[in-house]
This record gives C-alpha cells, structure tokens and sequence, in this order.
C-alpha cells in the first residue's frame, strides 16, 4: 500500500507570524547596520592615512586605494542588502497591518449586526409605534392647555372688556391734535409781544425776589407824631 499511493507526509511546523518575521527581518537590519559602521570606520582610517602620508610612494598609495575601494565595494553591497530587508519589512508590516483592519473589520460586522438583532426586538416586542404616536399628540395637546393658561394668567384684568381698542385710538390721536394746537397757539403769542417785553419777562423771571416792608401800624404812627422815636416795628425805643 505505502509503494502505491506512498507514505503520508508528516505535518511539518506552522509558518511563523508575521510579527515574528518582521523581528528576524528587524535583526538583520540592525546587524547590517552595525557592519556599515564599522566599515565607515575603516574607511577613515584609509582617507586619513592618504591625506597625512605627502611622501608616500606610488606603490604604498595605490596599495591602500585598493584597500580602500574593497572596503567601500562591501559597504556598499551591504547597504543594498539592508535596503531590499528594509523593502521586505515594509511589506510584512503592511500585511500585518492589513489582517489587523480585516479582523477590526469582521468584529465591527458582527457587532452591528447583533445590534440590528437587539433593534429588531426591541422594536417588535418592546416598543409600539402606535404608543408614540398617542404619548407625542398627549404632549401637545398638555402644551397648548399649558399656554393657554399662561395667557389667560398674563392677561389684564384692571382693563374693562368693553372698550373698543379703535375708540382708544382715535381718542389718543384727538388728544395729541390738541396738544400740538395748544403749542401753536403759545407759540404765536409769544411772538406777537415785542422784543424787548419778551426780554424783559425774561429778566423778571430769573430776578430774585424782593422781601417786603413790614407795615406800620397807626400806633406807631402817634407815638411818631407826639415827637417819640420808635423802631421800624412802631415799637417805642
């Protein structure tokens, strides 16, 4: 049987996370990095000792140019190498990131439609359109009772019912046409008065009062007479 339809394979290890590609690919990249600086390093080494070596033969100076370039030929293939990992964790991050949005995704579904479940219910079984509609005519019909009562308590119960608001009018309007003829007519008259009375009424007006002389009574007047002083009251001194 094993040499017709042959032996079944064993199931071999799960693939790794995605999270755990992303750290091995993250490590690689720090390794990397590491070898470029220390080939950075080695590279100044060289560029110092061509600049301080003014008497360096031909053969020593072109034996450290090429030093110099296999240094930089590894540090540049290094570099590309960590640019195609830093490529590959950008992708893994993106897949990564995009299970993490389905999975938000399917959960989201899943509450909404539980929740339509629950609204359906609810309004089937515990809520009556028709109940509504009778508590929202209830509420405006308690409202309108409500601002009638705020009226009637707001109106003015000193004024009689049978006064005609016309009637008050015309009245008001007779009475300002009087008014206006009272003005006129004062007005005229006091321009029919020369200048100088108008002045003069004027200067009366904003005159002080004068106090009076005390009167003096026939008593005083004999005692004056026989020759006696008396006092400006009649009184003899």
């Amino acid at each position: 049987m094993n040499r017709v339809f042959g032996k079944k394979k064993a199931p071999g290890p799960p693939p790794p996370s995605l999270n755990d590609a992303s750290s091995a690919v993250s490590s690689q990249i720090d390794t990397l990095d590491g070898r470029i600086s220390q080939l950075d390093k080695e590279l100044k080494l060289y560029r110092d000792k061509l600049k301080a070596a003014t008497t360096m033969n031909a053969s020593t100076k072109s034996s450290l140019q090429k030093r110099a370039m296999e240094v930089l030929k590894r540090k540049k293939m290094y570099e590309n190498q960590r640019d195609q990992l830093a490529g590959q964790q950008f992708n893994i991050d993106q897949a990564a990131f995009g299970i993490e949005s389905a999975k938000a995704t399917v959960s989201t579904v899943s509450a909404m439609k539980a929740a339509s479940v629950e609204m359906k219910r609810t309004m089937k079984h515990d809520l009556n359109i028709s109940d509504v509609d009778e508590l929202a005519d209830d509420m405006a019909e308690m409202m309108d009772e409500f601002n009638e009562i705020n009226e009637a308590l707001a109106s003015n119960w000193s004024t009689p019912a049978d006064i005609d608001e016309a009637e008050l009018q015309a009245e008001l309007d007779m009475l300002a046409d009087e008014l206006e003829e009272e003005t006129t007519i004062t007005s005229l008259g006091n321009s029919i008065l020369p200048s100088y009375l108008q002045q003069q009424q004027q200067e009366t007006a904003t005159m002080p009062s004068i106090p009076t002389a005390p009167l003096v009574s026939k008593v005083s007047l004999s005692a004056g007479a026989v020759g006696q002083n008396v006092d400006e009251y009649g009184l003899p001194l």
